[in-house]
């Protein structure tokens, strides 16, 4: 992994409780920042802000619901109150989907997903950005998907809530281009956690079985790898890309290249490509 030297800066990593979240904590803390994490679970949590602190770093841990508006402002304000501002938000707590078509779906179920995804991301983007905004700096990372471009019939609510957090990065990226803020939508791969797992043991036909033959095949997306691009994008040394969606199979040194490209073609955005 680069090395990154994020001495003094403080982080929060939503949904931190295993996997991907966890495994950003860690990669944060090594780094030098200290981290809060939030999840569900608390005995998960809180061996999350043991890894961190294992790793040199300071840590707070909470067990909180990020679609409650009164715990996201309590959480920030106790980040900002014993381990100082945010410098770098991960907004990573996502709901796990079912495959199902749309019309079959529990209204409720498929309107919890956003709560999660959706929501949650919104509320702790609202909460930190003022700070931010004031002290003109701030990163802040937001976890996607590629069926947010590529729809996939039997998940209707994660694709489209998916799609919707890769515009609302745009949206807070354009919204914050005169203060100092970057927003970025980041894809983490094909990752062995729990919400693949899940997909995996529904059955069918569907993106479940498609990640079960590229697991079975060797073609999943090692943890490290997630972790390491995510790195490149909380370090600043990807600024460049504030407001696009990345991917952890593109390489930094391939992106450093397009720069003047991505710039000139407005690149990695979500677009309707019109006729000329």
């Amino acid at each position: 992994m680069p090395t990154d030297d994020l001495t003094g800066q403080v982080a929060i990593v939503t949904g931190a409780s295993r996997g991907l979240g966890r495994a950003f904590a860690v990669a944060l803390a090594q780094a030098g920042a200290s981290v809060a994490v939030t999840g569900r679970t608390a005995a998960d949590v809180n061996e999350t802000a043991s890894l961190v602190e294992q790793a040199g770093a300071r840590a707070l841990a909470f067990v909180t619901n990020v679609a409650d508006p009164a715990e996201v402002a309590g959480v920030v304000a106790r980040v900002e109150a014993e381990l100082g501002v945010v410098d770098i938000l991960v907004n990573n707590a996502g709901a796990a989907p079912t495959e199902i078509v749309p019309w079959e779906a529990n209204p409720d179920e498929w309107w919890s997903v956003f709560e999660t995804n959706v929501r949650g991301t919104f509320l702790y983007t609202r909460t930190v950005l003022p700070g931010m905004v004031s002290r003109k700096s701030g990163r802040i990372i937001n976890l996607v998907s590629e069926s947010g471009n590529n729809p996939e019939a039997k998940l209707s609510a994660y694709s489209t809530s998916k799609a919707a957090l890769i515009h609302f990065t745009d949206a807070m990226a354009l919204a914050t281009v005169d203060q100092g803020v970057k927003v970025f939508a980041y894809h983490p791969g094909m990752v062995r956690t729990d919400m693949t797992a899940d997909l995996i043991a529904q059955g069918g036909p569907g993106m479940g079985a498609r990640l079960e033959a590229a697991f079975a095949e060797g073609r999943d997306t090692p943890l490290e790898r997630s972790a390491e691009r995510l790195m490149f994008l909380a370090s600043g040394r990807a600024d460049f890309l504030n407001g696009r969606y990345i991917m952890s199979r593109q390489q930094e040194d391939e992106l450093l290249a397009q720069a003047d490209a991505i710039a000139a073609s407005d690149l990695y955005k979500l677009r309707v490509i019109r006729p000329t």
